[in-house]
């Protein structure tokens, strides 16, 4: 289980930093930033863990509750994000970066150091600590990944209500099976990213059966 033991190490203000969407074949990827400058709120004892680890009912029981510590002031929470066309114009990692540096930049004030879960950190107006599998271990990255991946999913659902038939509102936008399937049934959207092999090949399909009608 993660624990508060970097964020007591380094003092101050420390914010956990994560991103959720680097692997879907559509829609943006999300990242963001969460400090808990007071101690992780006791309410939150047991909650908090890596979201890929965590059931949906209990992502979204844990996201409601960081959503009342920010609005209590136990917590500060930031959010960014890239667009499918920043993925396609920097590629996924680069975006990725943007989006957590968006993330740190929302929040209230610059924090004294970022935690940064994976082995890369973002351009940030601050000092940086890359934590690999950083939402296993620190309180504040889970914290983060879940703020992360929650809104990403809401995201997801939205676009699935205006683009039926790929299982967005299920899949999050993943290369599931129903996806792929749906992709060469339905084709291509403007929420895939064109960066993805079996997206890329399917979308020179259809640009070619539109230059040569039958």
């Amino acid at each position: 289980m993660p624990d508060f033991t970097r964020e007591m190490a380094a003092g101050g203000r420390v914010a956990g930093v994560d991103e959720a969407g680097r692997g879907p074949l559509a829609g943006p990827v999300m990242a963001a930033a969460v400090v808990f400058a007071g101690g992780v709120p006791a309410r939150l004892a047991g909650l908090l863990d890596d979201s890929k680890k965590l059931s949906a009912a209990r992502r979204e029981s844990a996201f409601v509750l960081l959503l009342a510590c920010r609005h209590s002031g136990e917590a500060e929470i930031g959010v960014g994000a890239a667009s499918v066309a920043e993925i396609g114009r920097i590629n996924i990692l680069h975006a990725s970066m943007l989006a957590m540096r968006r993330a740190v930049l929302r929040l209230p004030a610059t924090p004294d150091l970022a935690l940064i879960d994976g082995n890369q950190a973002p351009d940030l107006p601050c000092p940086t600590s890359c934590v690999i599998g950083g939402d296993a271990l620190s309180l504040s990255i889970a914290a983060a990944s879940i703020v992360a991946k929650v809104i990403r999913d809401q995201a997801m659902q939205r676009l699935d209500r205006r683009h039926l038939g790929y299982g967005w509102g299920v899949n999050a936008g993943y290369g599931t099976a129903m996806h792929q399937d749906a992709l060469r049934r339905l084709g291509v959207t403007a929420h895939h990213r064109l960066g993805f092999g079996i997206v890329r090949e399917l979308s020179r399909i259809d640009a070619a059966s539109v230059a040569s009608p039958p």
